[in-house]
């Protein structure tokens, strides 16, 4: 009777564990759905701020920053909600297979378009990266730490509304913050200080001396872009009556839209400037190129009153010669970052169905350290091939590992990017840019893909060996688009099946004989 009395009392102490603990497994849970689900509101809120703030013309610098610190709060949470750990009972994702290692994380079901769709976080790790460190960190902490971001945020957020009324709005026709062709990515808030810098009426009380602004960031972080957008803002073009974009070899007329080869301090010296309210960009201003510079602004002096001058250079020591405070440009923010390689690479696409491909996208996305041509030629060929496997096969290629430099937009990086990517059986011999107007484009007929060139298969015969060859003799490995022109990155590539294979064309078509 005793031992009774013991195992009934021992099985109800057990019984009032176990329902102790999944009552609070159960609370925790609803408690962190709750939570996303909090974070998926506030994002909707401050997403509508954002958007209606790019639409005005914000001149104050202090608005400008808290506008900036919002952009970064929406896109970290947005961040999270992509990146959450998921899974419970029989729902489970796809494992990556043995030859795709990725970080250990899953895709959330979450879509800010469907708040009612259920989210099942599982007791995991979310990776954070800012592209020179990544440490793991508990998925509860994430949650709750981008929370009260979020909410602290939004607490102010009618007094920022209220600072808003006092701004001109300003006419905007397509949202910049996705990427496409002919619109900017982000940096709306640097934009924004560089038109308020161009467009300030200052009395130039300093014996007519030019306002300069230097805008400073290493190779591949988006200035050329970021100034040309400045200039061909429609504020930009109607309070000067001339822009010209000068790379010390080429000038752009940005008011009659052509250019021309020619060195600038000659078109300064036959007077085209003087007595006109002028904006001069200096593209790519390297340490040896200081001298010619100073005497380039020696021969601005004689412009109208308001005339203003922008620099872009990597090095500090140039920016010395700026009359104000420079705009430094780094590497986008990994969350930041992360939207700009998913819109190339998956292109609008439903990705909720297949969280390996997020998963492998992430890694990718990590390996490329914020260069805007990785992810514009990864992309292109990922968006092309939605094939996990595929995928974890450019993951483990060389990409990202050891080119130098990481951002860079050199023609060595963009070979070497390439490179990567192609078969085993095609070899890269050169990779050229070649710039046109933003009215041309190279004949399609001429020029091979690289999605194309990706998926090529080695032949078995030397006619379709030879047919390939002339095929891809010229690639396009990638386009930069600019408001003024385009620049497109085309490779020379070659098949390389009848040299020196165990299987190569040649000798295929010899045992036929």
């Amino acid at each position: 009777m005793a031992e009774a009395i013991i195992s009934a009392i021992i099985g109800d102490v057990v019984g009032r564990a176990i329902s102790l603990l999944i009552g609070r497994f159960t609370s925790d849970k609803e408690s962190t759905e709750g939570k996303l689900q909090r974070i998926s509101h506030l994002l909707i809120r401050i997403h509508s701020v954002v958007e209606e703030a790019k639409g005005r013309q914000i001149s104050n610098h202090g608005t400008l920053q808290w506008l900036s610190e919002l952009i970064d709060s929406e896109y970290q949470g947005y961040y999270l909600l992509d990146s959450i750990s998921i899974g419970c009972g029989g729902e489970k994702a796809d494992e990556p297979s043995d030859d795709c290692k990725v970080a250990p994380l899953q895709v959330s079901t979450l879509s800010l378009f469907n708040p009612a769709k259920r989210v099942r976080v599982a007791g995991g790790t979310i990776w954070r990266s800012k592209f020179s460190w990544r440490h793991d960190v508990s998925a509860d902490d994430e949650i709750e730490r981008v929370l009260e971001r979020l909410q602290g945020m939004s607490h102010d957020i009618r007094e920022f509304i209220m600072l808003l009324q006092d701004c001109k709005p300003i006419h905007r026709p397509l949202a910049t913050n996705i990427f496409r062709e002919g619109h900017m990515f982000g940096r709306h808030v640097e934009k924004e200080i560089i038109i308020n810098f161009v467009l300030h009426e200052d009395d130039q009380s300093t014996g007519g001396e030019l306002c300069v602004l230097p805008i400073v960031g290493g190779n591949g972080v988006g200035k050329t872009t970021l100034v040309q957008y400045a200039c061909d803002d429609a504020r930009v073009r109607n309070h000067f009556e001339v822009i010209f974009v000068c790379s010390f070899s080429f000038i752009y007329d940005v008011k009659k839209n052509e250019g021309t080869a020619i060195d600038p301090l000659d078109v300064i010296r036959g007077g085209n400037f003087c007595g006109q309210k002028c904006l001069v960009v200096f593209e790519d201003v390297y340490m040896h190129r200081k001298p010619k510079l100073e005497e380039l602004l020696q021969g601005l002096r004689c412009c109208k009153e308001g005339s203003k001058v922008i620099i872009t250079t990597n090095n500090r020591r140039v920016a010395n010669i700026g009359t104000v405070e420079p705009v430094i440009l780094t590497a986008l923010c990994s969350a930041e970052y992360w939207f700009f390689f998913k819109a190339h690479a998956f292109a609008g696409a439903d990705i909720e169905d297949n969280p390996r491909l997020i998963s492998a996208g992430k890694e990718l996305a990590r390996k490329m350290k914020g260069s805007f041509f990785g992810a514009k030629i990864i992309g292109e060929v990922l968006r092309d091939h939605p094939d996990p496997k595929f995928w974890c096969k450019v993951l483990k290629s060389n990409i990202g590992a050891e080119m130098c430099p990481l951002l860079g937009d050199g023609i060595g990086y963009i070979s070497d990017l390439a490179g990567n990517l192609l078969p085993g059986h095609l070899d890269m011999s050169k990779v050229t840019r070649v710039t046109v107007s933003k009215d041309l484009s190279p004949r399609t007929t001429e020029v091979a893909r690289l999605k194309d060139v990706c998926g090529a298969v080695p032949h078995d015969n030397m006619m379709a060996c030879w047919a390939d060859g002339v095929r891809f003799a010229n690639v396009l490995v990638c386009k930069s688009v600019l408001p003024f022109c385009y620049h497109y990155y085309i490779a020379r590539c070659s098949c390389t099946c009848t040299v020196g294979s165990a299987n190569s064309c040649s000798k295929l078509v010899l045992s036929l004989v």
